[in-house]
């Protein structure tokens, strides 16, 4: 019985020095975040980003990010926001490539910049350098950025968060 004992007590404090991992992390988000909730969470792999953006004229300093979508495996997410009044950007990632960060900027009440970065060292750069700096990046090694969530007001997005986590791949 004693055997017994030891031999579970090793299990139990062995279990509780080596917890499991925890692979999926939040980047709290950045910006005012007045207006209405929004997720882009879908199933499958982040394959793309469509960013739409107010037009910048040289003399207008309010400028801000309109709209975004996310494209997973083969299909695009609804639209967050409106793509009226914005200059449509896009990237495609190639296979393997996956975001690892996004850095940006907010003012006066609205998201300004955007900047995803990959594992490959590509970067997608859309918006105006104008406001509060912010940068997004998962803790755990391997992980990847797989929604975004935040806030829009109908006009713009007012803020954003960044959940990241390692991809399952037999989660096709």
């Amino acid at each position: 019985m004693l055997h017994h004992f030891l031999v579970l007590s090793a299990l139990c404090a062995m279990s509780m020095t080596m917890p499991l991992p925890d692979f999926y992390s939040y980047s709290p988000a950045a910006g005012d975040g007045s207006g209405t909730e929004f997720s882009t969470a879908h199933e499958g792999r982040i394959t793309g980003v469509r960013v739409y953006e107010y037009p910048y004229y040289g003399y207008y300093s309010n400028n801000y990010l309109n709209g975004i979508q996310f494209k997973y495996n083969s299909n695009w997410t609804d639209l967050v926001g409106i793509n009226s009044y914005g200059n449509e950007k896009e990237m495609t990632l190639s296979k393997n490539e996956h975001f690892v960060q996004i850095s940006g900027k907010y003012y006066s009440g609205y998201i300004s910049e955007l900047m995803f970065v990959t594992n490959k060292g590509r970067s997608f750069k859309v918006g105006q350098p104008y406001g509060l700096s912010f940068n997004f990046y998962p803790t755990h090694d391997g992980s990847e950025l797989r929604f975004i969530s935040g806030r829009h007001n109908g006009n713009a997005l007012t803020s954003i968060g960044a959940h990241w986590a390692v991809y399952n791949n037999s989660t096709k």
